[in-house]
């Protein structure tokens, strides 16, 4: 590998470097906030036992944007809610779960009580879009009582980003028929939340995968456009001709917000494919 080859990978690295300390801070902040109302939310349950549940289902001082207090109880029957879970209070939701979050249930009942937060990750709608999404909650066993608060991560991270197109490029390398149909099935392990891969043929600039558009498929790249109109193929052939890896920034359609987000592109040359994955920041 030239110099120029290795100050350009030194260059990918450093960039992917200040996105994942980017995308770390929004959890982060995320995180904090969560914590604080669970924490707010078990001083108000002890202070009031299960009287506290009528405050935890209201639009109050126990629901932070799209972050709310919910209270089940050991046998899975949903006792406060100040999100859409609220329609289940009163329910036995344990054996209508999904097999995620039915884990995290029962991981969640072998945690002796006094042994303070605890944490999990699954899947569940939210209320602002009506989509379903990756939620990270955190919990505490009060006696019989399981509260919890969670947010959502619609977006995932630069490291998510990196890892899908490293998974891409080394599955293309190997069966190149194979993984171009399975990113075509809009299945396979490469369309992930936010996260797809979309793949180019450089002798004929023309897409020849997408994760989540097949209306783009056999599609002239270089005529790609933002939805300002602002060119994004021509660009991004451009650089791709003088170096293998790359990253470059623009507007796109993020397909589980619905919105037009800044896109950061991860650019990876395969023999004649140049393969991509993007993440989205808000």
């Amino acid at each position: 590998m030239g110099f120029v080859q290795r100050f350009a990978v030194l260059c990918f690295m450093f960039v992917l470097g200040l996105a994942q300390a980017q995308a770390a801070g929004t959890e982060k902040d995320d995180s904090k906030a969560a914590i604080a109302l669970l924490e707010k939310a078990l001083a108000y349950y002890h202070e009031n036992g299960d009287k506290a549940f009528a405050a935890f289902s209201r639009q109050g001082e126990f629901v932070d944007k799209d972050r709310y207090v919910f209270v089940l109880d050991t046998k899975g029957v949903m006792l406060a809610s100040g999100g859409p879970s609220s329609a289940l209070i009163g329910r036995d939701v344990s054996e209508t779960l999904g097999p995620e979050l039915q884990t995290a249930f029962k991981e969640a009942l072998k945690v002796p009580e006094g042994n303070g937060i605890q944490q999990a990750e699954y899947r569940w709608q939210n209320w602002a879009d009506g989509k379903v999404e990756r939620k990270h909650v955190y919990y505490q066993r009060v006696g019989q009582r399981i509260l919890a608060v969670g947010y959502y991560l619609p977006r995932a991270s630069a490291e998510q980003a990196m890892a899908l197109l490293n998974k891409a490029a080394t599955d293309l390398a190997k069966d190149e028929k194979g993984t171009l149909t399975a990113i075509n099935s809009l299945k396979g392990g490469y369309l992930q939340d936010d996260l797809y891969v979309f793949v180019v043929d450089l002798d004929t600039q023309r897409y020849v995968a997408h994760g989540t558009n097949l209306r783009l498929i056999n599609t002239d790249f270089s005529k790609i456009k933002d939805p300002e109109g602002k060119p994004v193929g021509e660009p991004i052939l451009a650089l791709m001709a003088k170096q293998d890896y790359g990253e470059y920034e623009y507007r796109w359609k993020n397909p589980v917000t619905g919105k037009i987000e800044d896109k950061h592109a991860y650019l990876k040359k395969v023999g004649h494919f140049l393969v991509a994955v993007g993440y989205y920041s808000p």
